[in-house]
């Protein structure tokens, strides 16, 4: 048992500053007030305590191959199965492949990051190798698989739905790369199929423009028309939106993920978040493809705060957008917790520099002002606790 005393608190799912101490009991927080002090006392005046990171949308097979292809197109870098990453993928260890995984796993832990959804190329095989190096490391990976029979204009429709059904006994949902890969028949064995087992379904969509007229022009919807009525459960990028593309999200049950800076490394624009935000939507943030960016959410969430008011000359909401990388997630199918009695305690203790909590955490924090870091029975500090 332990209580982190004398830190502003981010309370709840609306992040609400409350001065008050919280004590922790076998991984769950039993306690929120002046007066809690039971157990090992841990410090945390002058420090901000808030959720810990979601990183909503990583590949981290890409660590393999950091900054390699920069400068090619989107399809030049991910399309599969010949894009470069797949090529590096396919032609690397075992042992390679875990040895690169493990190290971004440290990474996005020592910046306060204790759950990320991972899209896991490779089949069966692929969602073993990350479970394989996820196994002594305290973060907790939510592993979308796919499998190569999902491709083509006319795949082996049994053959998908086997592949699905084995692939839905490791892997926590099914996430196949996007419309320009599969066909709508393949979106809808994927979704019932996640449905059926409780699980998650997800795909790419509207990432580029050129995508979304590909689809339009030969299917008369976008993407995210399709991503809709193929009823997935989460629609990744939603960077080019057309029509009445964002509405159509705003009447389904689908969450949707944005990632800036990959899309701004790629030259395939920024997500509308003022207009998803204005809708009602409850995006999450995340930081794609290892190959493109470090899985640093704090470099996320600044360069998601500055690109918005470039792009669209207005302010976005910091503590909107803090949300969208620790509790809007909360509100999804996520094994992830937010700071109230009952959750497990998944917690950042970080140095705050300014009486704005929200922008303090965003715009000047880095890793190395993180105090502590604790996942459930986890925590990177020295003490016992």
């Amino acid at each position: 048992m332990f209580t982190v005393a004398n830190g502003i608190i981010l309370r709840g799912l609306n992040l609400d500053p409350v001065r008050a101490n919280i004590t922790v009991d076998d991984g769950i927080i039993t306690d929120i007030s002046r007066d809690a002090n039971e157990g090992k006392i841990i410090d945390a005046d002058g420090a901000i305590v808030a959720p810990s990171f979601l990183n909503g949308h990583t590949h981290i097979g890409d660590s393999i191959i950091r900054d390699e292809g920069y400068g090619l197109s989107l399809g030049e870098m991910v399309k599969p199965p010949n894009g470069v990453k797949h090529r590096a993928l396919a032609s690397a260890e075992d042992e390679e492949i875990i040895e690169a995984m493990k190290s971004s796993m440290w990474d996005m832990l020592e910046s306060g990051t204790t759950h990320f959804i991972d899209y896991r190329e490779g089949g069966i095989k692929g969602v073993k190798l990350l479970r394989e190096a996820s196994k002594d490391i305290p973060i907790t990976p939510i592993i979308l698989g796919r499998d190569d029979s999902f491709y083509g204009d006319d795949p082996d429709l049994s053959k998908v739905k086997s592949q699905i059904r084995k692939l839905l006994k490791v892997a926590d949902g099914i996430a196949p790369s996007g419309f320009g890969e599969i066909t709508d028949e393949v979106a809808h064995i994927i979704v019932e199929e996640c449905r059926k087992e409780g699980k998650i379904s997800s795909i790419h969509v509207a990432e580029s423009e050129s995508t979304q007229i590909e689809s339009l022009d030969r299917f008369d919807k976008t993407e995210i028309e399709r991503g809709v009525d193929s009823k997935f459960d989460q629609l990744v990028h939603c960077t080019n939106p057309k029509n009445n593309d964002l509405d159509l999200i705003k009447n389904s049950d689908a969450n949707v993920v944005v990632c800036p800076r990959a899309n701004a490394t790629l030259n395939v624009g920024v997500a509308p978040l003022n207009e998803m935000l204005n809708l009602g939507l409850n995006p999450i943030l995340g930081t794609d493809n290892l190959m493109l960016n470090s899985p640093n959410m704090f470099r996320e969430l600044e360069f998601t705060l500055k690109i918005m008011s470039v792009k669209y000359k207005s302010y976005l909401n910091p503590c909107e957008l803090l949300k969208m990388a620790t509790t809007n997630a909360c509100q999804f199918n996520f094994d992830k917790s937010f700071i109230e009695i009952g959750q497990y305690a998944e917690l950042n203790i970080v140095k705050h520099f300014s009486k704005n909590y929200y922008l303090s955490l965003i715009n000047r924090s880095e890793t190395k002002n993180i105090l502590y870091t604790i996942n459930r029975n986890y925590t990177n500090s020295i003490l016992n606790i």
